[in-house]
Parts: structure tokens; sequence; C-alpha cells
């Protein structure tokens, strides 16, 4: 049975989390470390907006926010019991736990933050490279844990292209657009809201960019997602609602004012360039604000939808094991519609 996540509250009776706890007193804050994907940019500024106006402490949190590595890095993170909350692209531990070796892994997403996928490979257009097929024999860089490396075998798979054909450079996050700049790599993969971005803040124009989006060629995946342990969040459903319930907050507060969303990024990051980091923001919020979100407001996502994003990543790695959405997205821990509804314009 496929269940949206209003059908979900209504059965679950949402108002369960309605009220945000506020720590009483001198009641002590529940330490949380929490991972983001990337670097600090942009779309990540929306967290640090949260932290800085006190959203996570007003749910009796003290929240520790560090920069991530990709995609694949965070769960590893969370696993090991390095971070209790990690945001990321899951496709990565929809593999882990569809893999032999890690299918004990008991990663869940309680929130799906981003339905619209950024994944992309990413060129100049001095390389020639227009289509899947040109990518052939090229050179790609992306550290190994990027989403979009991870994932690249689901883009190769829908394109009909030969993956085994590309040649993989493994750099640090900090080399990947650079090393395009340069000519020393022909493509790189990442989110693009990243990837365009960070050529731009090295001198690469804008129209020097080609772009091929995952879901252009027709991958079916999800993007941003929250992570926890199943254990720590059936032990905890108050802090898991109360960490996506100032997460929410944070995103539309940056969407309504997105220069506050930025200070709070140059207060952690003084050398962040700010105009360019805030047009980043803005146009990630295309990933963000999708037709489902308008709708039915953040988390309104089907089950149906998350077992499409399972069955992509089973097929493109042609994985043993097997995955069923409602084991790994639960949203019974999401608060009440009423705290998910997206503004329907800035201002």
């Amino acid at each position: 049975m496929i269940m949206s996540r209003r059908s979900l509250l209504a059965v679950s009776g949402g108002a369960v989390f309605a009220a945000p706890y506020v720590a009483k007193g001198q009641a002590a804050l529940t330490p949380i470390r929490f991972s983001l994907d990337w670097a600090f940019q942009g779309p990540q500024s929306c967290y640090l907006l949260a932290l800085e106006r006190g959203y996570f402490r007003e749910e009796g949190l003290n929240v520790t926010i560090d920069r991530g590595f990709g995609a694949g890095d965070v769960p590893v993170k969370i696993a090991s019991g390095a971070y209790e909350f990690g945001v990321s692209d899951p496709s990565p531990t929809m593999r882990m736990r569809m893999t032999p070796a890690t299918a004990s892994t008991d990663i869940i997403a309680p929130f799906v933050l981003q339905q619209g996928s950024p994944l992309a490979v990413m060129t100049l257009r001095r390389t020639g490279i227009r289509t899947p097929q040109d990518l052939l024999g090229k050179r790609l860089a992306a550290p190994e844990t990027d989403g979009g490396r991870q994932m690249f075998p689901a883009f190769a798979r829908a394109a009909g292209i030969d993956r085994s054909r590309i040649n993989w450079i493994t750099v640090t996050p900090q080399l990947r657009e650079p090393m395009l700049a340069r000519g020393e790599a022909d493509a790189i993969t990442g989110f693009e809201t990243s990837g365009v971005f960070s050529l731009r803040a090295v001198g690469v124009p804008r129209e020097d960019i080609v772009s091929m989006r995952y879901t252009a060629v027709g991958v079916n995946l999800l993007s941003t997602c929250l992570l926890v342990r199943r254990p720590y969040a059936e032990a905890n459903p108050r802090i898991v609602t109360g960490m996506i319930r100032a997460i929410v907050r944070g995103h539309i507060d940056a969407f309504r004012d997105p220069a506050a969303s930025i200070a709070a990024l140059l207060r952690r990051d003084p050398t962040a360039p700010g105009p360019l980091e805030q047009e980043r923001l803005v146009a990630n919020f295309e990933f963000v604000r999708t037709a489902e979100v308008i709708a039915g407001g953040f988390g309104n996502v089907t089950t149906a939808r998350v077992q499409g994003a399972i069955d992509t990543v089973k097929d493109a790695f042609e994985l043993p094991g097997s995955l069923a959405a409602a084991d790994f997205y639960l949203p019974q821990f999401l608060p009440a519609a009423e705290q998910l509804r997206f503004p329907a314009a800035a201002g």
C-alpha cells in the first residue's frame, strides 16, 4: 500500500509531535553530533542558520555541525557511532543495506529533504563532451565518496554507455573543480549546485560549463535525506522529530532571507565567497521546493517514490539483497503537517 506523509500522520495522529520541546530551567541539553554531506557552502548554510537562531536548542538539543566529504562518507560515520545524524544523498546508504557485507547496517531515513536530485556530470565546452557517449575513454575526477561517482553506474546504465571505459581520477573535494578547470580532468561528477558554482569560483564562466543531470537520462533517485540509526531513532523519537523541525525552520528562513543564511555561513567560514554562495543557495531550492513540497509540505513523499529510488540502486549495481521502502523510510517521526508547510513565495 502506498501512503503519503499526510496519510501516515492521519493514521498515527500527527499531533503527538505538534509542540516543540523547550528545555526548562537548568535541564541539560542532549548533545548531538551532526554531519553535513559536503563542505560549508550555500545549501549547507540553512543548517548553520537554524543553529544560530537556536532552533535546535528549542528542541532541547546541543547540536555540533561538521562538514561532510560526500554521500558515501556520511553513512559510514553514522554506522560507526561517530555521529548520531547526518544529511546525505541516500543512494550509498541504500546500497550498503543491499550489499551482503554491509546488510546489517541499520541506518534509516525519517525525513526526505530534497526530492529533486542535482547529481550531474559536469564538463567544459572546450572538451567537446556534449552527451554521455562522449565520456567514453575520458578522465572523470571525483572523490570516491562523492554521490555522483557512487551512483555513476545508474547514470551509465540509463544512458546506455559502458562504464568500464571511464577513467576515474580519485581526488580530494578541494581539487575536483580546479583539476577540471586546469584541464587535468575531462569531467567531474557531483551535485550540480556544488560543481557549477565551484567552477565559477575558480574563474570558469557559466556559459563554458556543460552539465548532464542524472535525471535527464531517466535515473530515478531521491536527493538529500536525514539519516540516523534505527535503534537510536526508536529510542529517541522526540530527538528525531526535533531535528527535523529545526532543519525545516532553517530552510524556510533561508528561503525567505538568503542573505541571512549566507551571513551565518560567513561567520563559520569568513573566506567563503558570499555573493556566489548566495546564488548557489537560491539555485539549490529548485531541488528542495518541488511540486510535491509546494502541494503537501516538506516530507511529502510516497513510499512508491522511495521504492523506485531503491530499485534504481539495486538494478544499477546488480545487488543480491533487497530493501523495502517501509524498512528504510520511516515518516512516523515527522512533525505535524502544519509545521512542514513550505511558504508560497519568498518575503
